[in-house]
């Protein structure tokens, strides 16, 4: 295998240059997935690591491998079976893992996260065979710093993806099956962005379930009780939080489908992130700025209405206010007055009865339209938005009707449908295009095929291709930035950073008929883009403890890539025991690190 060149970052802690320290051989080198090359050991590494009589004399490169395993993993009958063939070969070479999944991005995709991945964890207790991550158990709450601490020392983790599995990929609450999800979000951050897949930690906070089919189920996994809510559920996330800061104060914490009050509560203290709030806000903002350029207009010239007041919806809202305030240095209060919420009362105004806290700033003291705004049209023809979002769930929510009336006020209307799955859409692009005679700006919350009509010049067939808002687009790559520059925090100005460099990576900046967003085909150069923007947003904001840190954005970019953990082969350099870190003697009890999890 061809020595690795050095590189000016190659003292990095992080670093992806030269050799991996290994301090143990034979089959327990074969059972560690980090470690184990299977048949591409090297005759040198065969006889180093008492690996001769374990292997097969044939020697194979990683692309051959990739190859077998393509063919095993397509002889499988169908999705949930793939995903379980990946699983099994997640568990055995981690190397092997992530190129297949890099060499077939576009294919496997739906497999190892939505929608297969759901299925997955609704069938967790059916289709476990080992364990994968950490298990926290609310009726233990003295002890989950113990449990917490039996996978790693305080410079072993970097990034923790936790979830109490209550609201997940909108199939609801699966219990301890949560750890899937988990586990699943931290693919994501190793495909896209290049975390080290040994320094990551899946956790589930098993709260018990309100799911009546698990709780029925004599193979259930779980506690098997209903689920606990309140002060004792408060106190055990608590217990997480500051068992985890302690025990890894390196590590940036990702809430994965919990309340945003949780977020809320953490954030001013801890580096921390809710996808479900901040991811989508912070994709669905690129898909807008990129649309705004698009159409010649600004973010100060905005304005939107959100369809669907919920947790998705009031957390693009917020990403949205926060840009405009970065923009306009300006108040929250009044970047709010650029946004619309319209929900079940229809448009929410001071009048509205129960209005959440997150929903009060944007309610709209107007009398003459308070009362009127029963359904969405009457919001359009009042607000004339030039760019609309659906987060309602309501299927054909956005009619022809509307579409029209909101095109009869803005040249280019900007019309994100996000709802998930593909069924609950508030409209599909084709049906957007024919209305606005393929002048909609469209990005949607699944994917779409190309939209071809006679919408060029002197009506010639073009085809244009609606983004997708995909938050693993986005994701990644602030933890990433977070996780190299050591952020204490994850501030407002380091998403809005974030924003700016996927949109700035748009392909419909070169092409009008292009889509809003990279797709993920090309996610680890967005992945770069972004952690560069996050970084000298967290330096300006005196978040960025790490020291050193390259001021001009080229070497940046080659500091960041260096720390990017890659697919490839690496020699492993044989060490004693004796001094070795625990991570080189296999000690780790971190996903794909450790080959002898009971």
């Amino acid at each position: 295998m061809p020595e690795q060149s050095k590189s000016k970052w190659s003292h990095l802690p992080l670093s992806t240059s030269g050799p991996i320290d290994c301090a143990v051989s034979g089959s327990v080198l074969l059972n560690t997935p980090y470690f184990n090359h299977g048949s591409a050991h090297s005759q040198q590494e065969r006889r180093d690591f008492d690996l001769t009589g374990l292997l097969p004399a044939g020697i194979q490169t990683l692309e051959q491998q990739a190859k077998r395993a393509y063919q095993q993993y397509s002889s499988r009958q169908d999705d949930l079976a793939k995903n379980t063939f990946l699983t099994s070969l997640k568990e055995q070479n981690l190397v092997l893992y992530y190129r297949l999944l890099a060499d077939h991005l576009d294919e496997m995709f739906s497999i190892v996260y939505t929608p297969t991945e759901g299925d997955a964890i609704e069938n967790f207790s059916r289709l476990f065979r080992r364990s994968e991550g950490c298990f926290l158990n609310i009726n233990d709450l003295d002890r989950v710093e113990h449990d917490l601490s039996q996978w790693g020392t305080a410079d072993d983790i970097d990034y923790i993806v936790v979830s109490d599995g209550e609201e997940i990929l909108g199939i609801g609450d699966q219990g301890v099956g949560g750890i899937l999800i988990s586990s699943a979000k931290l693919t994501l951050t190793t495909l896209c962005a290049g975390i080290h897949p040994d320094r990551a930690l899946p956790v589930v906070l098993d709260c018990g379930t309100d799911n009546e089919k698990l709780l029925d189920d004599d193979l259930y996994l779980g506690i098997r009780q209903k689920r606990v809510r309140g002060e004792k559920y408060d106190k055990f996330v608590d217990n997480f939080v500051k068992a985890a800061r302690k025990l890894y104060p390196k590590a940036y914490i990702h809430f994965e489908d919990f309340a945003r009050r949780i977020l809320e509560n953490y954030r001013p203290e801890i580096p921390c992130f809710n996808d479900d709030v901040q991811g989508t806000g912070c994709v669905t903002l690129a898909a807008i700025m990129a649309g705004l350029h698009v159409s010649k207009q600004k973010l100060e010239d905005l304005n939107m209405i959100v369809f669907g007041a919920g947790t998705a919806g009031v957390g693009i809202a917020d990403q949205v206010r926060d840009a405009i305030v970065a923009y306009k240095n300006c108040s929250k209060e009044d970047a709010a007055k650029h946004i619309w919420l319209v929900d079940k009362p229809g448009l929410l105004t001071t009048q509205t009865d129960n209005l959440s806290h997150a929903q009060k700033i944007y309610a709209k003291d107007d009398p003459g339209f308070s009362g009127k705004g029963n359904d969405l049209l009457e919001a359009v023809k009042h607000v004339k938005p030039n760019v609309l979002i659906g987060t309602s769930t309501k299927p054909k929510a956005f009619t022809e009707e509307i579409i029209k009336e909101m095109a009869k006020h803005t040249d280019r209307p900007i019309i994100l449908p996000l709802s998930n799955p593909t069924r609950l859409h508030e409209a599909v692009p084709e049906d957007l295009l024919k209305w606005t005679d393929g002048k909609a700006l469209v990005a949607t919350g699944s994917p779409f095929k190309p939209v071809r009509g006679p919408w060029g010049e002197g009506g010639k067939e073009i085809e244009i291709e609606a983004a997708e808002c995909n938050n693993s687009v986005v994701f990644p790559g602030i933890g990433l930035g977070s996780v190299l520059c050591r952020a204490n925090r994850v501030t407002d100005k380091m998403l809005v950073a974030a924003v700016t460099g996927v949109s700035d990576m748009s392909p419909a900046l070169e092409d009008p008929n292009a889509p809003l967003v990279p797709g993920v085909d090309n996610v680890r150069a967005v992945s770069v883009r972004i952690a560069r923007e996050v970084i000298k947003a967290a330096v300006d904001e005196g978040v960025a403890t790490e020291k050193e840190i390259p001021t001009d954005d080229k070497e940046l970019d080659e500091w960041i890539k260096e720390q990017m953990w890659d697919p490839v082969y690496r020699p492993l350099r044989r060490i004693e025991p004796k001094g070795a870190s625990r991570q080189a003697k296999a000690e780790l009890k971190v996903v794909g690190s450790l080959g002898k999890v009971e």
